[in-house]
């Protein structure tokens, strides 16, 4: 292979991670963390709607997630809403957790459609490797919205979701 070829393949597979990134919309990163571990992700808002700036990021924490602590962005409120658990369970230090987060919004900004930027979510993972969380998502913007809620039925490809909610998928824990 001539050192221009390889120059030209080079550039093929970079464009084609640009592409893969570009269509990616809202993601997780990282996208997998060891079941019944602390991790800190970040929710990762590519574009606007349609040329819009983003206003609001809000997101709902599915069940098993048990702490969650939002991360403070300068230029943007950061409400938390929790829900009752059925049933309490055993929490850290002996408490007992009867309540959890529910759902975190970000407001303000605004963040411009050709710009990028994250929205951190420190967190603790449920126990049980091999589970793929969904971390629906509503983008709001200055004029429309896009709803990052989508989840595959049983058998279901993510590729052929138009607006697929971001996953976070759980790896048993490293001995």
């Amino acid at each position: 292979m001539t050192a221009m070829s390889c120059r030209v393949s080079l550039v093929a597979v970079l464009l084609g991670l640009g592409a893969t990134a570009a269509d990616a919309h809202v993601t997780l990163r990282p996208n997998e963390a060891a079941a019944g571990s602390y991790v800190e992700a970040a929710l990762n808002v590519a574009h606007g709607c349609d040329g819009s700036a983003t206003v609001a990021v809000r997101v709902k924490i599915p069940n098993g997630v048990m702490s969650v602590k939002p991360q403070m962005k300068p230029g943007w409120s950061v409400e938390i809403k929790k829900r009752t658990l059925d049933a309490p369970v055993a929490g850290l230090h002996g408490k007992t957790i009867t309540e959890v987060v529910d759902e975190v919004s970000w407001r303000g900004g605004p963040l411009p459609d050709h710009l990028y930027d994250s929205f951190g979510l420190q967190m603790k993972t449920p126990d049980g490797a091999g589970q793929t969380l969904y971390f629906p998502v509503v983008q709001e913007c200055e004029q429309g919205v896009n709803r990052w809620i989508e989840i595959p039925a049983a058998g279901q490809s993510a590729d052929k979701l138009h607006e697929p909610a971001p996953v976070l998928r759980l790896k048993p824990k490293a001995p």
